[in-house]
């Protein structure tokens, strides 16, 4: 996959996260060994996505690419994890998941009009 496919995906997985918070009653058993092995068997193949992302996206960032700093990357990818985990045991604040979820779609989508422009200028 490639930085825009991945964010692209990315930003659906955080939509899906944020309705599955809002929508799920909590918070959940925290000692639960079944639902701690189905939370870890669901949220791999995301944790693979984010950390594919993070690589993409500090590459992209390092050349210089774009508008985001290497701080909002790292961030932004700290933040989606959190997401991840919060959407499962929803052990957060709305408000604070809110922020999460807010910050890293504003993230997100400036690497994707970052990688528009460069897409522009280089045709």
């Amino acid at each position: 996959m490639n930085l825009k496919a991945n964010t692209n995906e990315l930003k659906r997985l955080i939509d899906e996260r944020h309705q599955r918070f809002l929508n799920t009653e909590g918070p959940v058993d925290k000692k639960n060994y079944d639902f701690f092995n189905q939370v870890k068997k669901e949220t791999d193949p995301m944790f693979r996505l984010t950390n594919e992302w993070v690589k993409e996206a500090e590459a992209f960032v390092k050349d210089r690419k774009t508008n985001v700093h290497p701080n909002q990357v790292k961030s932004t990818h700290e933040n989606i994890e959190m997401i991840i985990l919060h959407s499962y045991y929803l052990d957060v604040h709305r408000k604070r998941f809110k922020e999460l979820y807010q910050s890293s779609h504003y993230v997100l989508d400036m690497v994707l009009d970052d990688i528009e422009q460069n897409e522009k200028s280089s045709s």
